[in-house]
Formats: C-alpha cells, structure tokens, sequence
C-alpha cells in the first residue's frame, strides 16, 4: 500500500508547500495587472490624436525625416509587435526621450518623484495622527457633539475641491497672515546649499544639519501637505468610525466592560486593536491616492513633482514623459495593495 501511494505521488510531482503556492499566485497576479497596465497605457498612446512622429521631429520636417522617424518609432510594425517591444523596453527601464525637457523619462521621474514622495508621505502622517483618533472618538462618542464635528469635518473634506482650499489657503496663511511660505519647494536663496542625496529636501537638509535650510523647506511643505492630510483625514476617520462602531457593538467588549475593565482599555486594547488589519488597507490606499492624485495641489503651488510633471508634460504633447509616469503610479498602486496585504498577513493569524 505504501509503495502504491509513493508511486502515486511520484506520477503527481512533488507536492508544494501551501506558502509557495501563495507566492506564486501572488507573482503570477502582479505580472498580469502589471501586463494589462502596460497595455492600457500603450493604448492610450495610440489612440490620443496625436501624431508621436511630428511630435519628435516638428512640423516643419521634410517627407523624408517623417518617414525615417516613422520607421525609426517602429510604426511601421503591426500593434502587437509594436506593443512587446514597448514591453520590453518599459521592463529594461527605458521609457524613452521627452520631447519637452530632451532628456530620459527615466531621468526625468527620478529628479520630481523625491517631491511627490515627500509631500505625500507627510499629508499621509497628518491624516493618520489626526483622523484614527478623530474616527475612534466619533465612534466612541457616537451621536455627540464629538461625533457631529467629526461627520462635519469629513463631508468638508469630501466636498471642498482641493483647488479652492489650495488658493484659500495660500491667501490666508501666505498672503495675509504669513505663517508659511509661499509656492514652490525651496526659496531661491537656499537652492542649492544642502547636498542631494535622497531628493527630500527635509531628509537632506536635517542630514546636513542646516536647520535654516530645513525650516524654509518645511514653511513651503506644510500648507499643501496639510490640505493634502486634511484630504485624507477625511477618507481616514470616515473609516476608522465605521470599523470601531462594528467592534463596539460586538459581545466581547459588552463581555469585557461586564468583566469591570476600564474604557480606555475596552477601546485601544480591544475593539482598537481589531481594527488595525482594516486601517493597514485604508492608510495603504489614502497614500497611494495622494501619491497619484495630488496633481491639483502640485500645480496650485508650484511644486516640482510627479503630478505636475505629468500635465506640463501632456499639454506639450509629450506622451513618452505622460505614459512613463502613468505607469510608474500604477506600478505604486500595486505595490502598495502587495504591501497592505503582507502586512494583513502578518498582524492577522487568520490569515497565514
């Protein structure tokens, strides 16, 4: 019986480990969203109304520089051939030239991403430490005054476009009460004083120890990014509320406050506690939103960074530069949702 179940599993193969399967599951899922990624942002190429050959050479170019440029693109190949070689050459790192600034796409992301990063990576803390407690309190204090400001502050935030709270707040806190700076990342005086090593202005400028410099930066920062955090303190505390209203109204913190332990304990030690899992998907999903939706206040401000790079960009005509940076925030998104959901895996036994 023995040397029948051996010769069985010999036909089978040898049996993978439950963790391995996951894995490859997960590998085999990222390589077909990022796949349809390149796919869609291929297609949009090819159907905007615009000719990427007189978008190189202009529209002065002679017949014989528009048909060398249209077979030097490869326009000449059919769509499916055209579209691995746009694979193959996204996958190698090479997204071509940009028409508007003459340099690598690759180049260029590199130099604005860092901006986009650190303010949204600051807007994200801000709606973290402000909205978790905020939604936690409004649960808690479900149908006071607590909960009716919270409520309030969040539907402002869903409501307001961003565009106006930008301008409104430039004219307060810039034009008439001159607590911040105004637009742009750095003054022109203090461009240049600090090294470059990591692109955050705020992480090399603490690095260089010149808090002269990390002051202005944070003066030209902290407005856009606390519009960006109130933004997603908005998302944050809308959720958190909903989760810990589902935990409070659960048996086991009706069994915990019988058993005589104190509030704050019920709260933060056990419903909160339940919640985290939900919050890592939540906090995942409001930084990849700033990350790719802060176009509007990058402009507003004049900050340098992806968002803002991605429309001067595509009202040049510049579609190598638009398709490079779509693709690059689409490929965040995914790793972002990867990333919440090894954490699920971690905090939640459950799940393992």
């Amino acid at each position: 019986m023995t040397e029948v179940t051996q010769h069985s599993e010999d036909r089978r193969g040898p049996v993978l480990p439950p963790w391995l399967k996951k894995l490859a599951a997960t590998l085999l899922t990222v390589a077909v969203t990022l796949l349809g990624l390149l796919f869609v942002t291929f297609m949009i190429g090819r159907v905007m109304p615009i000719d990427p050959v007189l978008a190189v050479i202009g529209e002065r170019a002679t017949q014989a520089q528009y048909d060398a440029a249209y077979l030097e693109l490869g326009l000449d190949k059919s769509l499916l051939e055209q579209f691995f070689i746009y694979v193959r050459d996204v996958l190698s790192g090479d997204f071509g030239k940009s028409i508007r600034t003459g340099q690598q796409v690759t180049t260029d992301i590199a130099r604005v991403f860092p901006a986009t990063l650190e303010l949204a990576t600051l807007g994200t803390i801000i709606g973290i430490v402000l909205g978790v407690p905020l939604g936690v309190m409004a649960a808690v204090y479900r149908g006071s005054w607590i909960d009716q400001t919270a409520r309030f502050v969040g539907l402002i935030g869903y409501s307001m476009p961003i565009f106006w709270l930008g301008l409104v707040g430039l004219l307060i806190f810039y034009g008439i009460l001159d607590w911040v700076e105004g637009p742009g990342r750095l003054g022109v005086f203090y461009q240049g004083l600090v090294p470059e090593r990591t692109g955050l202005l705020l992480v090399d400028s603490a690095i260089a120890g010149d808090w002269t410099v990390f002051k202005n930066a944070f003066g030209h920062i902290i407005l856009p990014a606390a519009l960006l955090g109130y933004y997603s303190l908005a998302y944050i505390s809308r959720m958190t509320r909903s989760f810990m209203l589902e935990q409070l109204n659960s048996e086991y913190v009706t069994t915990a406050r019988v058993k005589g332990l104190s509030e704050r304990k019920v709260i933060w030690r056990h419903a909160f506690r339940n919640i985290r899992i939900q919050l890592i998907t939540v906090i995942a999903l409001a930084y990849a939103n700033l990350l790719e939706g802060s176009v509007l206040t990058e402009i507003i401000f004049a900050w340098p960074g992806l968002g803002s790079y991605i429309t001067t960009s595509l009202l040049a005509n510049d579609m190598n530069s638009v398709l490079g940076g779509t693709v690059v925030i689409g490929t965040i998104f995914v790793g972002l949702n990867i990333f919440s959901d090894l954490l699920y895996r971690f905090f939640d036994p459950r799940a393992k």
